[in-house]
């Protein structure tokens, strides 16, 4: 049987987020659902879409239990098939190494990751990560403050990711049901 792709989506105060998932895991997460991210998804990865609600029920499920606080680790199989080989080895050391709540500068993370890449690179790596939020780019920072972020609402919803996680301290005016500015 051939590899087959199901997309999901969730509604969250960062947006309507896309989700698709193959039979070995989550292989793609954006932001925004839109035909042509779906269209990008399914020119990377070469696979026939399905509609299968039971395969992406269980990211489904866990971005709801995060957005509401009540996830902490995702714990779902991932599919790297749209990362190269360092992409891989930087993604999967921030999967694996770095928790909720925590966050790692680009510099630490590439010495983390084995493959010795120098922060840019790290920072490279994770504007191109496919799968940002559940492989948690967000918590990735610059030894001098937040850095960038391409994902959510650019380093604004990065912000709130890591407030929502506790990693930053609250605003007076942060709202965990308000999108950030």
């Amino acid at each position: 049987m051939d590899d087959t792709l199901a997309f999901g989506t969730v509604e969250t105060v960062l947006g309507r987020l896309l989700v698709a998932v193959t039979e070995a895991g989550v292989v793609s997460l954006h932001f925004h659902d839109s035909p042509g991210a779906r269209a990008r998804i399914v020119k990377a990865s070469g696979l026939r879409v399905v509609d299968d609600p039971g395969r992406t029920a269980p990211a489904i499920d866990a971005l709801r239990a995060y957005f509401a606080g009540d996830l902490e680790t995702f714990g779902l199989p991932i599919d790297w098939r749209l990362t190269s080989d360092a992409q891989r080895a930087v993604l999967s050391a921030l999967y694996e190494e770095v928790p909720y709540g925590t966050v790692v500068t680009y510099g630490e993370l590439g010495e983390r990751s084995g493959t010795g890449v120098h922060a840019q690179v790290v920072g490279q790596v994770m504007g191109a990560n496919p799968i940002p939020l559940i492989v948690p780019c967000h918590r990735v920072v610059a030894s001098t403050g937040l850095g960038g972020y391409s994902g959510a609402c650019g380093v604004e919803g990065k912000r709130w990711l890591l407030t929502l996680e506790g990693a930053v301290p609250a605003t007076l005016d942060w709202d965990i049901d308000r999108a950030p500015a």
